[in-house]
């Protein structure tokens, strides 16, 4: 009998399809005691819908069971409750069977039977279909990504928005699964957030960001999708609307200044994107700033209510020993930095204690914010409108939203509050003690109904926050007078930045990679690149051997843009640059370096005298001079005749005029330079450090303003800017040893060098500025995902940038294949490549003064 037969149920009658279960019983009975209990309580739901779908239940309940015995349990266990919900038994055992193709599918075959019903009853039939078919397609690929599928809520992977929001959440991950192999299980840790934040549309251009980082280094692209990186905040923060409090710190700072004489530190919050609503908090030495808030007005609130707390005493330490003497502690518990934890006061409460959190709150916002009012003109006439124009949020929470608005309208009335129990938050000697008090009254009314961790946040108006969020640093009681807050010993920034340094993980001895430049210390990585030949010295992904193995990036350098071609936009503040003094000097191999080559600078010094302007050239409009200026005078003559009183610039003389040029030489110091001579004789950075020397020295005897830099990279928030000479600085015996201590290290983040460059450049006077790059292969760095393009695009933009800024970029490679990229970077007639690794160092002061001329 076939299975088709079977499954229709065309060959069997249904006294042989209940034979056939109490043998399959029978059989499983024998095999496992739990199985067959299993079976037994589920097939009484199933026996409803008839003796065929039974036989056929039991039967795929067996075969899942001899499969993966997890598998088979899973299925017994829901079926009863899938039966119920769908009314049915197919389509979804026929799916479930599907599940016996792979092994090790039990956790994906949970997954779909924990929610199976509700997808059903959500999209229909149709689109549970659908929702089936995705999970599926992630079996065939991998079977962590489709339990990562099954086991995710599918209302939160749709947002709501039923099959087509699964299908944009989705569409992406695939693409880039078989792009890059990006896996679904990292995906969705962050994906259905930064759908919600980036739309639809730039879902796909967050992702290949994250999946260009998995390649260079599996921990830090883990935490891209999990949003902990700064890298993925910032492209969501970018995105997101709203007022950024940081970048107008300093306006927050004087507005606390001027109206409360305080100048508390800001610093940035925990707070990221998913995370509910975003609050200002603070731990009693400095404001903590979310990323961004709905508005100026509601940063503006924020800042002057949480200051207003600490000018009047909620964070006292008299006050809260009292509060915490009252709770039954004789005083607060400290935690390791001496800072008091809030969480026992609140721990009495059990289960509850959001509720009573809220209260406690409430009552304290009333009493901070009815002494502050009269000291800020229209503090309360915000809040109140900032609040009445707020969406009112669903129950529970807008109970409490409701009331404590009713509570603040009344105060900016000049009413008393409608409920008499806050009237004692008012009185003059009302603290954070009878705040506590009052909540315990309020806490007694049924009218305030439970509430949870999720919906707390909306419970309050905006600019208010949770006041006993965070430990806080003791303080004295100030009565209002903030003058001094910085200079007690508790708000010590230099104290706090070293504590901030020492929470920091430490890196294990054995995990730093002992690089030749001192500045760059990094879990070790992989940048032996392909060879290390020119051209090709582009760096490998690095790999990171522990899987969770902290990234910390660092945020005390220059912050430069870069420009993403498939975002066609610039991220800002995206890479971080050092700028520092190259610290290597090698005077002995500087004379060796000047003693070879002397002849080449001999024949050099003979050209460059020519190019010294010898004849003078008349200099017109003179206070004082040789000779009349025939022209001037006939315009002083005529202006006098006009009553006016020009000045008497009327004469001419000759002088022997410097052409205005400044040259910055910028050399790509990455580790393929340390690659073999193709002739056997030393290393490539040999010619490098000689073509560098003769250079130097021949605009020297130009007499042309010079500086000369280097640069390397190791992803893009460790761009190191390296100066050999300034300039403001001589060609002095250091400047020659730091040229001969050149060495490569790592990688060639080019557009960060190039714009650094251009700020450099402010530092001359001169009309004509060129910029001379000195390379010897492709733009590159680890955390590019090994895509060529983006940071060719990158280097493309930089050098429109000093097109624009009046400075004239050529660059100098040794790369053979060069032709191959730098049209599409420089443009044509803005490259020249020299085959021949030898003709450098004689090469870059010819090539330097044609351009000079041109």
């Amino acid at each position: 009998m076939s299975e088709q037969a079977r499954n229709d149920g065309g060959a069997n009658t249904e006294a042989e399809d209940l034979v056939e279960i109490e043998e399959i019983l029978q059989h499983l009975e024998d095999m496992s005691f739990v199985a067959h209990r299993d079976a037994k309580e589920a097939l009484p739901a199933i026996r409803e819908f008839g003796a065929g779908p039974a036989r056929r239940w039991i039967e795929t309940a067996r075969d899942l069971f001899f499969h993966d015995r997890e598998a088979g349990k899973s299925f017994m266990r829901h079926s009863a409750r899938m039966a119920e919900h769908v009314g049915g038994v197919e389509p979804w055992r026929a799916q479930a069977a599907e599940f016996a193709r792979w092994v090790n599918s039990a956790d994906a075959l949970e997954g779909f039977m924990s929610q199976a019903d509700r997808v059903f009853a959500a999209w229909g039939e149709d689109g549970e279909r659908e929702w089936y078919a995705t999970g599926l397609r992630w079996c065939e690929r991998s079977l962590p990504d489709a339990r990562a599928y099954f086991e995710t809520d599918f209302d939160k992977l749709a947002a709501g928005r039923g099959i087509e929001g699964l299908r944009a959440l989705i569409d992406p991950a695939e693409t880039l699964f078989d792009e890059r192999g990006l896996t679904l299980d990292c995906y969705l840790e962050g994906a259905p957030i930064a759908r919600n934040l980036v739309g639809d549309g730039g879902l796909l251009s967050w992702a290949r960001r994250g999946a260009d980082l998995l390649k260079a280094g599996r921990s830090r692209g883990e935490a891209y999708f999990r949003l902990e990186s700064d890298e993925s905040l910032k492209l969501l923060l970018d995105a997101l609307p709203g007022f950024r409090p940081r970048m107008h710190g300093r306006f927050l700072r004087l507005v606390m200044l001027a109206w409360l004489d305080a100048d508390i530190p800001l610093a940035d919050s925990s707070w990221k994107p998913g995370e509910g609503r975003p609050m200002l908090e603070t731990d009693g030495r400095r404001l903590f700033m979310p990323a961004v808030m709905d508005s100026r007005e509601e940063a503006l609130v924020a800042t002057q209510h949480a200051a207003a707390h600490l000018a009047y005493d909620t964070y006292a330490l008299s006050r809260v020993e009292r509060l915490f003497e009252r709770a039954g502690s004789e005083h607060p518990p400290l935690d390791d930095r001496s800072r008091i934890t809030w969480r026992p006061l609140f721990a009495a409460f059990g289960e509850r204690m959001f509720r009573f959190q809220i209260l406690f709150d409430l009552a304290e916002d009333l009493r901070v914010n009815a002494r502050v009012a009269p000291r800020i003109p229209r503090f309360l006439e915000r809040l109140v409108r900032l609040a009445e124009a707020y969406e009112r949020p669903a129950e529970p929470a807008g109970t409490y939203f409701d009331f404590a608005l009713r509570a603040h309208r009344a105060l900016l009335e000049g009413r008393e509050p409608e409920d008499p129990r806050l009237a004692r938050m008012l009185e003059p000697d009302a603290d954070v003690v009878t705040a506590w008090e009052v909540a315990e009254e309020l806490f007694a009314d049924g009218a305030f109904p439970e509430i949870t961790i999720e919906e707390r946040a909306e419970a309050y108006l905006p600019g208010l926050s949770l006041n006993a969020a965070l430990p806080v640093y003791p303080q004295r009681e100030r009565n209002g007078e903030l003058a001094d807050f910085r200079d007690h010993e508790a708000h010590d920034e230099h104290k706090f930045e070293h504590e901030k340094q020492e929470e920091q993980p430490q890196q294990a001895p054995e995990d730093a990679q002992k690089d030749p430049d001192a500045d760059i210390q990094t879990p070790q990585q992989e940048t032996s690149g392909t060879g290390g030949r020119i051209g090709t010295g582009i760096p490998q992904p690095a790999q990171v051997a522990k899987r969770a193995a902290p990234y910390t990036p660092k945020k005390d350098g220059i912050l430069y843009p870069e420009w993403d071609y498939r975002e066609q936009r610039y991220i800002s503040d995206w890479v971080n640059l050092y700028e520092r003094v190259l610290d290597d000097e090698e005077p002995d191999r500087a004379a060796e370096i000047l003693t070879r080559h002397a002849d080449t600078l001999k024949r050099l010094t003979r050209g460059l005298e020519m190019q010294r302007p010898m004849r003078p050239a008349p200099l017109r409009k003179q206070m004082d001079g040789d000779e009349l200026d025939t022209e001037a005078v006939i315009d002083y003559v005529a202006d006098k005749k006009a009553g006016l009183s020009p000045k008497a610039f009327i004469y001419r003389r000759r002088a022997v005029q410097h052409r205005d040029t400044s040259v910055l030489m910028l050399a790509d110091m990455s580790t393929s330079i340390m690659a073999r001579h193709p002739g056997g004789q030393g290393k490539i950075v040999d010619r490098v450090r000689e073509g560098m020397m003769l250079f130097a020295e021949a605009i020297d005897r130009v007499g042309d303003p010079c500086a000369i830099a280097g640069f390397a990279s190791k992803q893009r928030d460790q761009v190191n800017y390296y100066w050999l000479k300034d300039f403001n600085e001589d060609l002095s015996a250091t400047v020659r040893n730091r040229i001969a201590g050149v060495s490569g290290r790592l990688a060639s983040r080019m557009g960060a060098g190039i714009r650094h460059s251009l700020e450099a450049f402010r530092r001359s006077s001169a009309q004509r500025r060129l910029l001379l790059i000195l390379s010897d292969g492709r733009p590159a760095d680890y955390d590019d995902g090994g895509d060529q393009r983006y940071l060719h695009e990158d280097t493309r933009m930089a050098m429109k940038e000093a097109v624009d800024a009046g400075v004239h970029p050529f660059c100098v490679t040794l790369d053979p294949s060069g032709s191959e990229y730098l049209p599409a970077i420089f443009g044509p007639g803005h490259y020249t490549i020299i085959d021949h690794v030898d003709e450098l160092p004689r090469r870059l002061p010819e090539i330097y003064l044609r351009l000079r001329h041109q």
